[in-house]
């Protein structure tokens, strides 16, 4: 940093040389922008964790539900918690990458 007030600010930046390329297009730095990363997030452990919870809340919540549905014998409904629970299990598989991907890159 220099001590002239008159100097260009921007004057220390012009001789830097230029930065790696962004990992992810767009994002300079090449930081992640999935779950937990965007958000403040920098632990691995802690985004398998919350993707471990919502898993869990929501199978739990997919059972209930689908114990309801079959004791009232509403399958279509049952169908529905089916497909809800694939997407559960989508969405951790997806988490699970990305804070395996951190813990590999960090």
């Amino acid at each position: 940093m220099t001590t002239n007030p008159d100097a260009d600010p921007w004057e220390e930046f012009d001789r830097l040389k230029p930065a790696a390329p962004d990992r992810v297009p767009g994002h300079p730095g090449g930081e992640p922008v999935g779950f937990g990363f965007r958000t403040g997030v920098r632990s691995a452990k802690v985004a398998l964790g919350f993707a471990l919870y919502a898993l869990g809340l929501g199978t739990t919540l997919v059972i209930t539900g689908s114990v309801v549905f079959i004791t009232r014998g509403q399958w279509l409904l049952l169908g529905l918690m089916m497909a809800i629970e694939a997407v559960f299990v989508y969405a951790f598989i997806r988490l699970a990458r990305q804070a395996r991907n951190r813990r590999s890159a960090g």
